[in-house]
């Protein structure tokens, strides 16, 4: 097991997503963030803080709970959660620009689960995609918007992130 990323850089990174975003998109957008569950949330949550102090505006942030959505729910060999949590998006989508956040981009089929369910829920004018660590290794065509670090990692080995809200520690490890 080794330790790819420690508390202030992941801090760093969050400032460095944030101030890229507020760059890109500026405070005249129409900007909602959305995290998918479980650390994408945390991660969406904490930019949320970040953007709406360097845009001067209140975000709107909200979560997503893919499970339904996912291509692999009747695979046998995966372990898909069994628990349907909520999805709690208190606000119109319709002609936003979404920002997705996510904890790590790997395959793709986790963003492609949200983007399928975003679209139930409304159209937005654009999302864009922001991930704390990319692995590599896609199977479908996504491409992060936003990355925190690129990292290359043999297809046996998980890179999991830890944060405080739901771990204790705060870290991100190739295990």
């Amino acid at each position: 097991m080794r330790v790819l990323l420690n508390e202030a850089q992941i801090s760093e990174i969050l400032d460095s997503i944030s101030q890229d975003i507020a760059s890109d998109l500026g405070s005249n957008n129409n900007l909602v963030i959305i995290g998918i569950r479980s650390r994408g949330e945390i991660l969406a949550q904490r930019l949320q803080k970040r953007l709406s102090e360097r845009l001067g505006k209140e975000i709107p942030c909200g979560t997503l709970d893919i499970t339904l959505y996912r291509d692999d729910i009747h695979d046998p060999q995966n372990a898909v959660p069994s628990q349907v949590r909520t999805t709690e998006i208190d606000f119109d989508i319709h002609q936003t620009t979404v920002l997705l956040v996510d904890d790590v981009l790997h395959t793709g089929r986790s963003v492609r689960a949200a983007l399928d369910a975003l679209t139930d829920l409304g159209r937005p004018k654009a999302i864009r995609l922001a991930v704390l660590v990319d692995r590599g290794s896609r199977e479908l065509p996504i491409r992060a918007d936003y990355v925190g670090i690129r990292v290359d990692v043999n297809p046996e080995e998980r890179v999991q992130v830890l944060l405080k809200e739901t771990d204790q520690i705060e870290q991100v490890l190739v295990e």
